[in-house]
């Protein structure tokens, strides 16, 4: 039996999170003969809860450690004082129970898709890369599984750190050209594109009568937005009108289309918290446009993954913000706008679609450039059906591509074991 431990992961209340954790478990279920997956869990229940038949296809969720106070505290003094990040290096120390559950593992995965970057802050950045240099330390072979990584160009300082922790994995594969291309460019070799193991994952099909709008007109426009586009706008006053913005397009959609529009949340917090909420934020949106009407609607909280892709494919066009439920939908045949906020969303649609023409920039939203977009989707629906018609079983296979480097990593460990051992 082969055993991994899953880093950068530790909830499934981001349903992009719990896709690249069902679909890693299923390559790596169709690649090794047993397996067992080690996934860090706030609340075991909740994400079990999310994924019953989880422990069938070997995912064990074992506590999750909390983001170290020593990090937390070198974060809080280099966010007031920066250049102190050259002088004090960040670093924890790991719990020996931590420690012990990684010493028995025959790999770390590093997932999260981009926990390697800025994004999230970098206090998040280095609680994961420092585990995955102590793992490597205990000679542990780590990871970093289908990644979008950085760039981290706009710190300098943090670039030095992140070059050094690169040279750390035993492998890496990224799934957009542009962190390939960046990697490189800082001299890290060993570094295989791929594709996002969610282009794998399966629709579950269930009864979708009592989610989708009662009148369907000539198709669904699936819509989500999230809270994060409104750090994009300088003031409260410029968020608040940015969800004017919003409300305003979807509005037009109802009177100038026959369309209809299901608002299709990706992110909730399974606790029922409202921090980082899909369908907090734009129930509140749906409220000023009167509520739920005949053709419009908004998808319950409480859908998995799974249930959230084959609700994507039942729409006619797409248009989101989160990363993930892009990729379901597009991963579905559906027609798709992303509303990027980084190098993901980007350099994803540019490899998939050779351009950006289907991207929209976050800090460029507005109802005039949704309405193009949806405009741009309506002209070119039959030629983007036929291209992901063509392109997405091809990417199906490349997202393999991660097992593939995860095979010749455990095997060059085994023959330098049996050689040790001679």
């Amino acid at each position: 039996m082969r055993r991994f431990y899953l880093a950068g992961q530790n909830n499934f209340g981001n349903r992009g999170c719990e896709a690249l954790v069902r679909s890693t478990v299923s390559l790596l279920e169709s690649s090794f003969d047993s397996i067992e997956v080690l996934t860090p869990a706030i609340s075991k229940e909740l994400d079990q809860a999310q994924w019953p038949e989880s422990s069938i296809h070997g995912l064990k969720f074992i506590p999750t450690f909390e983001l170290p106070n020593r990090l937390l505290w070198w974060n809080r003094l280099a966010s007031r004082v920066p250049w102190v990040k050259s002088l004090i290096r960040p670093n924890y120390e790991l719990d020996r129970d931590v420690k012990s559950i990684i010493e028995s593992c025959d790999g770390v995965l590093m997932t999260g898709g981009d926990v390697i970057s800025l994004e999230y802050g970098l206090a998040s950045l280095f609680w994961w890369s420092i585990l995955a240099d102590k793992a490597a330390s205990m000679q542990v072979p780590v990871v970093l599984w289908a990644a979008s990584v950085g760039p981290f160009s706009s710190d300098p300082v943090v670039e030095n750190y992140m070059r050094e922790h690169l040279r750390h994995y035993s492998a890496i594969t990224v799934r957009e050209t542009e962190s390939l291309a960046y990697l490189q460019g800082l001299g890290i070799e060993n570094v295989t594109l791929v594709a996002d193991p969610a282009f794998v994952l399966k629709p579950q099909p269930f009864d979708v009568s009592g989610i989708l709008p009662v009148e369907l007109g000539t198709g669904i426009l699936g819509f989500n937005v999230s809270p994060l586009i409104a750090k994009f706008r300088e003031s409260d006053e410029d968020a608040k009108q940015l969800e004017q913005e919003v409300n305003n397009f979807i509005q037009d959609v109802l009177e100038k289309t026959s369309l209809s529009v299901l608002l299709v949340p990706h992110v909730d917090p399974l606790d029922g918290a409202a921090k980082n909420s899909d369908s907090v934020y734009m129930s509140k949106l749906l409220a000023q446009l009167g509520g739920e009407g005949g053709r419009l609607k908004i998808a319950p909280a409480t859908l998995n993954a799974t249930q959230i892709k084959f609700l994507l494919s039942q729409c006619r066009y797409f248009i989101g913000a989160r990363t993930h439920a892009t990729i379901g939908a597009l991963s579905t045949g559906v027609p798709t706008i992303s509303i990027a906020y980084s190098v993901k969303a980007k350099g994803l649609n540019k490899d998939l679609f050779d351009h950006t023409r289907y991207v929209l920039e976050t800090p460029e939203v507005s109802r005039q450039t949704l309405w193009d977009s949806l405009e741009t989707l309506q002209a070119d629906e039959d030629a983007i059906r036929t291209l992901l018609a063509e392109r997405i079983p091809l990417w199906r296979e490349r997202a393999k591509g991660s097992v593939e480097v995860l095979q010749k990593v455990l095997a060059a460990k085994d023959n330098a074991a049996g050689r040790f051992k001679k």
